[in-house]
């Protein structure tokens, strides 16, 4: 299916004036308003100078919000994000009815839980016990008393509510007191306290039920975990005013006969059999830090509410930290997130208080004093309390470090007892791990975003506004955010060391499994990765009926890669002489059957794990075959369950099998390495023919885009003789662009129609020298079209094409032509312009000529050469330019843009922005490389479409190849002049050097209009019938008419994105026929669909035309 352009909404946090005059958080306060201009026609031109008070306003407003403009945007900016608290009278009447209704609810007789629940599901309430379900032979009751305490909690208590993604309500926290008679001192043994805790919520859903049918009443797990179930309650709109919020009740403990000691995080408090007594003395970290956590919400509430109110940029600061994080999916919403960070609202809080009171002293740890964090203090403003807090995240690296936020009473449990937790992040009541069931690999993820927040705040001279990127822009889009992408269908998927004690702990089977999925693909990929995470819908809500949450059926797997480590063959273990240690025991563990013992050149020998891979391109599949197999290693996931789409890409990079079968057939020599080597062959040769041409070789320069890696299909070459047979429609020949300079001679006429003639002599004279000295290489001179209308316009070529199928179109290059051109175009420099003589129509047309000459000989010998060094620099340095150009370029081509509208030096000028825009440098070395350059061709065109489809072109863009160090002046101005497409570089200040022959206005705004249609089909990968091909299949429903060629003559036809193999499978009886009819002279570059295009173009000019 094509791509369909329309109009769409951009779903984001754009700042939108507020829609009521009495709102209390307007744009911007009585300060920032400037004093009205006086009347007086003496004021007018005397304005008054600042004040001092407006002076010290906007030095701080500079030093404390990075810029003035900076600090108008975050003004902007928090009215749109934070509910609208002075609308809430009637929610706040509806909560009073609530307290009222709940603090009076009826009390009901201790019964076995399995009958309380039966006597639950004759209403249709689902009690949602966990596991380790009750049974028939259970000894302890449930009982039901009305809360002795109900507590208004979280965000919406404490004022600092933030609008979550895709239209999800504000969640106002409703927590009910356990009365803590409920309870004996023996609950915090298997699960007791969750099932009672269960059956308490099931009865409060039970009389909400009955007390109101107009009553939406859900249930909800956070993360899928059941200990963490909630009740949602949706009132009539008419009850509870126009917010959009939804009331989330949640049971929680504020007196426990349990002792705090028994919930520690080394202690073990499952008992799941009493034949393995080992293994129930293991620690039950999430089990006992789900059990504290319900201990905490008055705590977190006063400890919050203590914040905003002694520190004055607290508040902002965490609002601007959860409106970046949920840019980002660490938060819920309606597309996927990252797994762990939903609902973790109280650890943002807690890490901004963290940074303002500081670390709790750790003890001496083999030796030494682990240092602690000092305190920032409390007046820093909500700007630099958001940039420590990233700081923080970007610094940090929590599997080496824990950390304890400062606290009144000391640490309650000592730190040595959280050796079993991942990661330890404990709270202000020195109670609860915040970060118990997040896994590394997610935190991993968060400071990779963290630094490269910092990165884009710290490229102070990058065309971009750091602030649409910070808080405005969707980060969630998986293709731009990720260089390798998984889908994973997790219903078939079961661990390989399952046990009842893993599941108990975990809370259910499903996160068990994905904790050790996520712990196996961090472990697998070690070095090769920067980043993995594991992505999922956010947690739904389901109905009362329903006891348990559903598991989310796909999952997806991202991947940051390491480039200088991701690709390697060899994974290497211990070394031999370890015998059956533990850590060969944990490798072949790891890897299964893919570990083996192996010598090395070295000498060594140890255990490894070797990928096969059959060429250079597949290289860039190891990191998701390592995925794949662990998946079916440890998991029994088998391949069919896992989905990538590399190999989609790459297919559209490549002919089509059968063609490349005839190819192979033929002993065609493929690859850019394979090019690169028969251009410097041919080099030697021709600077080896000096005694036979008047003037020397000087040099030959290569300006194709084969011969830097970013033509869209790989050279290929065949003898001539081997290309007898081939069909018409996989007959094209492509040349490859050299420039050939002479050394200086005087000799050279003072006439450009003079130079041209000696031109094609040269041409001659190489041609022979060639053909003579090289057998089997055949030498041609071409014209170029239309030869006999150009007059002083110079096409001729020498296309050259060498014993084994290269074909190359070479130029002469002649410094002199720029100075006689430079006299055509203004021959009269010296003379004052009064007394110039008025030029007669012919000399006009003349001069027009040589206006157009002089931009072609600017392009083709000056900055052609400049940019193909440039874009070969490029594509060695970064592993995914090369074939982010040459997949940009395809998409460009199949959208009918390509050479016909927008050259492909804009198109890698484009990509080399996306590569470099961060601050990254093409003369550094790799390490200098920015966090946020793309590691595989599909992200880096997942980067590219998000660019288009945003790009203001009119305002212009600039490459920042090494322009700091130019003069700027220039620069600024060409952005300013509001022309399509102005690519400035260092070596272009007008930056119409690649875009003065398109596109025009009307191109560009169409490349937005399929750019944006194109992004929101990339992102909908979800969708059952997505499929990769339709994002390179054009629109022809906005053209007038649409002329449709035979393929079967098109020599280019198998490039075709959606090519029909009839085209080229043979339809002639004979095959001897079929060949002696193919047989025919090799044309270089001949495409008979591209010269009808450039044909059609010269007749209708005026027109807007594309081909395919």
């Amino acid at each position: 299916m094509a791509l369909h352009l329309k109009r769409k909404r951009a779903d984001s946090l754009s700042p939108s004036p507020p829609t009521d005059d009495r709102d209390e958080h307007a744009h911007f306060s009585d300060e920032h308003i400037p004093p009205p201009a006086p009347s007086s026609h003496v004021a007018a031109h005397n304005p008054k100078p600042p004040t001092g008070e407006e002076l010290r306003n906007i030095k701080d407003a500079a030093d404390l919000f990075r810029s003035t403009s900076f600090k108008l945007q975050i003004d902007a900016l928090l009215p749109n994000v934070r509910p609208k608290y002075h609308l809430s009278q009637p929610l706040d009447n509806f909560l009073l009815s609530l307290h009222k209704f709940l603090i009076n609810l009826p009390s009901s007789p201790p019964q076995h839980p399995l009958h309380a629940a039966r006597a639950l599901s004759l209403k249709g309430v689902a009690v949602p016990y966990v596991r380790p379900l009750p049974t028939e032979d259970t000894n302890w009751k449930v009982a039901f008393e009305a809360p002795s305490e109900i507590v208004l909690s979280g965000s919406w208590a404490t004022k600092t509510a933030v609008k979550a993604k895709d239209s999800t309500k504000y969640q106002v926290d409703v927590t009910l007191a356990m009365p803590s008679n409920l309870f004996q001192e023996k609950d915090y043994l298997n699960a007791r306290v969750f099932q009672k805790r269960a059956y308490f919520l099931a009865v409060v859903a039970s009389a909400l039920a009955d007390a109101n049918p107009a009553y939406e009443l859900f249930y909800q797990s956070t993360s899928g975990d059941p200990r963490c179930t909630t009740l949602i309650l949706n009132p009539p709109i008419q009850e509870v005013g126009k917010l959009e919020t939804q009331i989330r009740i949640i049971p929680f403990l504020l007196q426990s006969p349990i002792s705090p000691s028994r919930l520690s995080p080394s202690r073990s408090n499952i008992r799941t059999s009493s034949q393995d007594q080992q293994l129930d003395q293991e620690p039950t970290p999430l089990y006992n830090t789900a059990f504290l956590r319900m201990n905490t919400p008055k705590a977190h509430l006063l400890s919050v509410h203590a914040l905003k109110q002694d520190v004055p940029g607290f508040a902002d600061a965490l609002t601007l930290l959860r409106v970046w994080a949920n840019q980002r999916g660490y938060g819920a919403g309606g597309r996927f997130c990252v797994r762990g960070f939903e609902g973790k609202g109280m650890w943002w809080a807690s890490l901004l208080d963290l940074l303002i009171h500081g670390e709790e002293p750790q003890p001496i740890q083999l030796g030494r004093l682990v240092p602690q964090r000092k305190p920032l203090g409390k007046g820093l403003s909500s700007y630099q309390l958001f940039k420590a807090a990233l700081d923080f995240l970007a610094r940090h690296n929590f599997a080496e470090r824990p950390v304890f936020a400062k606290s009144k009473d000391g640490h309650r449990f000592p730190p040595a007892s959280y050796a079993s937790h991942e990661a330890v992040f404990v709270d202000t009541t020195s109670s609860v791990n915040l970060l118990a069931d997040v896994s590394l690999s997610s935190l991993n993820m968060l400071r990779y975003d963290a630094q490269a927040t910092l990165e884009v705040l710290d490229q102070g001279g990058s065309s971009e506004d750091p602030f649409y990127s910070l808080f405005l822009q969707d980060h969630r889009d998986v293709f731009s955010r990720f260089d390798v992408l998984l889908q994973v269908d997790m219903s078939s998927a079961e661990m390989r060391d399952q046990s009842l004690h893993l599941v108990a702990d975990h809370g259910s089977v499903y996160n068990a499994l994905m904790a050790n999925l996520s712990s196996t693909l961090r472990h697998g990929l070690g070095s090769r990765v920067k980043a993995l995470t594991v992505l999922h819908p956010s947690s739904d809500t389901r109905p009362l009926s329903q006891a348990l949450p559903a598991n989310f059926p796909l999952v997806l797997i991202g991947i940051i890669l390491d480039t200088d480590h991701a690709f390697r063959l060899v994974d290497h273990g211990p070394p031999a002489q370890d015998g059956e240690g533990e850590r060969v025991e944990k490798f072949r563990h790891l890897w299964g059957d893919k570990a083996e013992l192996r010598r090395f050149k070295d000498g060594s020998i140890t255990e490894s794990v070797v990928w096969d891979v059959k060429n250079a391109d597949e290289r860039a599949y190891i990191p998701a075959m390592i995925v794949r197999h662990l998946l079916q290693n440890h998991f029994g996931i088998g391949g069919d369950a896992v989905k990538t789409w590399q190999p989609q890409f790459d297919a559209l990079l490549k002919a089509p099998e059968p063609i490349r079968s005839m190819f192979e057939a033929r002993n065609a020599a493929a690859g850019f390495k394979a090019a690169l080597t028969a251009f410097d062959t041919l080099v030697k040769q021709m600077k080896a023919l000096d005694d036979k041409l008047p003037l020397a070789i000087l040099n030959v320069s290569p300006v194709s885009s084969a011969l830097r890696y970013t033509e869209v299909f790989v050279p290929i070459a065949m003898a001539p003789s081997s290309r007898v047979g081939l069909p018409p429609a996989a007959s094209y020949v492509p040349t490859m662009e050299i420039i050939v300079e002479f050394e200086k001679s005087g000799r050279w006429p003072d006439d450009l129609r003079a130079i041209r003639k000696i031109k094609l002599a040269f041409y001659e004279r190489l041609a022979t020298a060639l053909m003579e000295a090289v057998k089997g290489l055949q030498a041609t001179i071409v014209l170029g079209e239309r030869a006999e209308q150009k007059g002083l316009q110079d096409e001729a070529a020498l296309d050259i094409v060498t014993p084994e199928g290269w074909a190359f179109r070479a130029r002469i290059w002649h410094d002199r032509e720029a100075t006689l051109l430079d006299r055509l175009i203004n021959d009269q420099s010296h003379i004052p312009k009064a007394f110039r003589r008025h030029a007669s129509r012919d000399e006009a047309h003349e001069r027009q000529v040589a206006l157009v000459m002089r931009d072609a000989y600017n392009r083709s010998f000056i900055h052609a050469p400049r940019h193909h060094r440039v874009i070969a620099t490029l594509s060695h340095k970064f592993a995914a330019f090369a074939g982010t150009a040459r997949l940009t370029k395809r998409w460009f081509a199949s959208h009918w843009l390509f050479c016909t509208h927008v050259s492909e030096e804009a198109v890698e000028l484009l990509c080399a922005y996306i590569f470099l825009r961060t601050g990254a440098s093409v003369e550094g070395d790799a390490a200098s490389t920015s966090a946020v350059v793309p590691g595989t061709k599909e992200r880096g065109f997942a980067q590219i479409l998000g660019f288009l489809k945003d790009w203001d072109w009119t305002k212009g863009l600039v490459v920042p190849f090494g322009l700091e160090e130019q003069d700027t002046d220039g620069v600024e101005s060409a952005c300013g002049r509001g022309e399509a497409w102005s690519l400035i570089t260092e070596f272009d200040h007008s930056g119409h050097v690649w875009t003065s022959l398109g596109p025009n206005a009307v191109i560009a705004r169409r490349i937005k209009a399929i750019a944006k249609a194109t992004w929101e089909s990339l992102i909908n990968i979800d969708s059952p019938d997505f499929d990769l091909k339709c994002l390179f299949q054009h629109p022809t429903e906005d053209y007038d008419f649409v002329a449709e060629l035979d393929p079967g003559v098109l020599s280019r036809y198998y490039q075709n994105v959606s090519a029909n193999p009839s085209a080229w499978s043979s339809k002639t009886k004979y095959v001897n026929i079929a060949l002696a009819s193919s047989v025919a002279p090799v044309l270089p570059g001949f495409d008979p669909a591209a010269t009808l295009f450039a044909d059609l173009k010269v007749c209708y000019a005026p027109f807007n035309l594309g081909y395919s």
